[in-house]
């Protein structure tokens, strides 16, 4: 005959087990919250340092996109969207469309508006920056619009 303590736990042990298996799967959730934290900073180090492209490529560039979004009938395009922490008040005087919200702008939307200040704008564009979601009733990620026509 089988002995009965070998087949069946006691809902103490089955208590201990589920426990145990809880915790495993919390560790395992902040090991990953951790590391998707973790990419998410490097991320932002990354786009808070200079494009290292020379003028003729950032032009090279936005011309292709320009030339794009013309061809499919278009007379603006989101050009890029980025986090609110790479301004440096969270994107708050943009959201206020504040006189100066541009100097609020770190790293590549820097550079991006730069860009459209010294060679797009005397050419007729317009530029548009805006919060573009509100996670929370919070100001999120920024969407920066080219114009034309």
């Amino acid at each position: 005959m089988v002995d009965i303590d070998q087949l069946l736990p006691t809902a103490k042990d089955i208590q201990k087990q589920a426990a145990l298996n809880e915790a495993e799967k919390a560790e395992e959730q902040a090991r990953q919250t951790a590391a998707a934290d973790a990419e998410k900073r490097a991320l932002l180090d990354e786009l808070k340092k200079p494009s290292g492209l020379s003028e003729e490529e950032k032009i090279r560039r936005a011309s292709n996109v320009i030339q794009r979004a013309v061809r499919n009938g278009l007379h603006e395009v989101q050009v890029y969207r980025f986090p609110n922490a790479l301004c440096t008040d969270r994107g708050r005087a943009i959201n206020q469309q504040e006189p100066g919200w541009e100097k609020t702008l770190t790293g590549l939307p820097k550079e991006m508006y730069q860009l459209w200040y010294d060679y797009l704008r005397p050419r007729g564009y317009k530029i548009a920056f805006q919060i573009i979601d509100f996670p929370g009733g919070m100001p999120g990620d920024i969407g920066i619009t080219l114009k034309w026509g």
